[in-house]
């Protein structure tokens, strides 16, 4: 039964997808993609997106996406992949051992589509609702052997040339146990670094970071609307440069809600991130020329749909596990080049696509 259901879930995107078709001209606004908005939902699976769709009245942002494909998740050594190795493949296209950040299977170091991009001249950022150094965001800019290395991820900031950032984390940058301050060494970089957003007018200066936390960010339900206030200061700041851009966005705590077998903040957190995209879709829509790309690392929770109500927007779920799962994840695309993300891939070949049309060697 249990399977029937994942099988209907995967037919109704595909079929939402497939609603939605875009013609060439809406595809490939231009033969060049000039900034590309990766979004990445931790833990986010197909069920999680259609719980949050339910709750919501049975519509989300995350359906203007044109495109829809499939992506495995496995890492080098394990078929359940965990964040670090997941948020690697993402980032630099290769598959690595679980624990491990911006390094391949060999413990040696890779080049991630961020960095490539800093190498190009375009101006990069990341926003996420956990630690800036946590594994995901991490896998974009520091090379560890293992993701638990926190402050060494952080010391790592210095030298990623990451122009923007937002999330939390302020204790691993400045209570640590080497007694260093990276903030103030940022600082000494020419970053302006803040503890809020909240009162920060867009565009920013770059480089410029914001630790807005000690740890994580708050709950969905507590940050009030944070992560999509982050996502436009970063688009606008970015884009204000006038180089193009690579903006990575995670919507970090569906994870955290499916490790907790939380229907409800699973639905807060999926919610809380499809405002975000719209906020990336809209900023698409009007420029023409920026590539969208929503997917996960993994699933979380072996979360199952057994009722609901579009009318009500309840939404009645069960979980498998308090762990990941080895399902495929969904790849939302929109933009020039979206075409090109549909149908079974690797994770990895997510990240080579975005950098082949971003021309990045």
């Amino acid at each position: 039964m249990k399977k029937v259901v994942f099988l209907l879930c995967v037919a109704l995107m595909l079929a939402s997808c497939s609603n939605n078709q875009c013609t060439k001209k809406e595809c490939d606004k231009s033969p060049k993609v000039k900034n590309v908005i990766f979004m990445i939902g931790d833990g986010m699976g197909l069920n999680q997106i259609y719980a949050g769709m339910t709750a919501n009245g049975g519509t989300l942002n995350i359906e203007r996406c044109t495109h829809i494909g499939l992506a495995k998740t496995y890492s080098a050594n394990s078929y359940i992949t965990d964040s670090a190795a997941g948020g690697t493949a993402l980032a630099t296209s290769n598959k690595t051992n679980n624990g491990m950040i911006g390094m391949n299977a060999d413990s040696v170091a890779v080049k991630s589509i961020l960095e490539l991009a800093e190498e190009a001249g375009m101006a990069t950022g990341l926003v996420a609702t956990v630690r800036i150094t946590h594994a995901t965001p991490a896998a974009f800019y520091a090379h560890q052997v293992n993701r638990g290395m926190y402050e060494e991820i952080a010391t790592d900031m210095l030298t990623s040339g990451v122009d923007f950032f937002v999330g939390g984390g302020r204790n691993n940058f400045e209570v640590r146990k080497d007694s260093l301050n990276i903030s103030d060494s940022l600082r000494n970089a020419n970053y302006n670094i803040v503890y809020s957003i909240d009162s920060v007018e867009a565009p920013v200066l770059l480089p410029f970071g914001a630790l807005c936390a000690d740890g994580d960010m708050p709950k969905a339900s507590e940050r009030g609307d944070f992560l999509p206030r982050a996502v436009d200061l970063a688009i606008k700041s970015l884009d204000a440069r006038g180089e193009g851009f690579f903006l990575m966005v995670e919507g970090s705590q569906i994870d955290y809600q499916g490790h907790g077998n939380n229907t409800e903040g699973v639905v807060d957190e999926v919610l809380d991130f499809d405002r975000a995209i719209k906020v990336a879709l809209d900023f698409a829509e009007r420029d023409g020329n920026t590539l969208v790309v929503i997917t996960a690392d993994h699933e979380t929770g072996g979360m199952t749909i057994m009722d609901g109500s579009y009318a009500d927007s309840t939404v009645v779920a069960q979980f498998n596990t308090g762990g990941h799962t080895g399902t495929m994840v969904p790849i939302y695309s929109y933009g020039p080049q979206c075409a090109k993300f549909t149908g079974i891939m690797e994770n990895t070949e997510i990240p080579f696509r975005i950098k082949t049309y971003l021309g990045l060697k």
